[in-house]
């Protein structure tokens, strides 16, 4: 029976776990999926573990994206980029980071049939996920994209990676065609205190964040007359993706699986 865990803090959210055991389950693959809450200090046994074979695979989510990769032997090239894992696996013995987010992402905004070539990017936030939306945006050929985060140096940092990003203090507020939260201001349904009474409608309200399917930051998108869309297609897309490299298979996106994580 082989066993695969995504690891995070905060992990309870997560639907990781629901979505690949009903692949699993749908494939007749003989393995097992749950997720861990590991102190930082324990990551690099965790992952050892893989070369060990007593688990098969890892997805990871906030705040290892970036941590796990010292432990690995290989990245992926779009892992190497972004400098972000989200799967690790056993490849000819050895530990291989993969990033499936930029793919989940990209396929995620396509679903949503909206032109997405020059048009002006906002992100809220500079960490997890961030890296991997940034080089998305870059190769979908985004006219710009405009960074703010609670921490500044975080996203500095990111301008040193990309090079092509602006970064704007937290709280200011430049127009925008869709608008990015990546923070995880929303996961215990906080608010993000940001006034966005002047920005006008018809711009996209972009959540990362699935689970609850409606944030205050969605709310308050769709109150002011923009349109909404939260982060679950990006998540299923990355999880197939995942569970391409980990079984072969790539799973159908598709209503059943929609509605296996709650309608919204």
């Amino acid at each position: 029976m082989k066993k695969y865990f995504v690891i995070g803090n905060p992990i309870d959210h997560s639907l990781s776990p629901k979505l690949h055991n009903f692949w699993i389950k749908k494939y007749n693959i003989k393995a097992i999926y749950d997720k861990k809450k590991p102190q930082e200090e324990n990551i690099k046994d965790l992952i050892q573990d893989i070369k060990l074979e007593k688990i098969d695979g890892l997805n990871v989510t906030v705040p290892f994206k970036k941590k796990v990769i010292p432990f690995l032997d290989k990245l992926s090239p779009d892992a190497e980029k972004t400098q972000s894992v989200n799967t690790i696996l056993l490849q000819s013995n050895r530990l291989v980071g993969h990033n499936t987010d930029i793919a989940g992402f990209i396929n995620a905004l396509e679903n949503l049939n909206i032109q997405l070539e020059g048009k002006k990017f906002f992100i809220l936030g500079a960490g997890g996920v961030v890296p991997s939306i940034v080089f998305a945006l870059n190769k979908i050929k985004a006219s710009e994209v405009i960074i703010s985060n609670r921490t500044k140096q975080k996203a500095e940092n990111l301008k040193t990676q990309f090079g092509n990003v602006k970064i704007i203090d937290w709280g200011q507020i430049l127009d925008f065609d869709v608008i990015i939260n990546a923070t995880s201001l929303g996961l215990n349904n906080e608010e993000i205190n940001l006034d966005f009474s002047k920005i006008g409608n018809n711009k996209l309200f972009y959540d990362v964040i699935y689970n609850p399917i409606e944030t205050n930051f969605l709310k308050i998108g769709k109150k002011l007359g923009n349109k909404t869309e939260n982060g679950k297609l990006m998540f299923m897309h990355q999880a197939a993706e995942a569970f391409k490299l980990w079984h072969g298979i790539r799973p159908n996106i598709d209503n059943e699986t929609a509605k296996l994580l709650g309608n919204d």
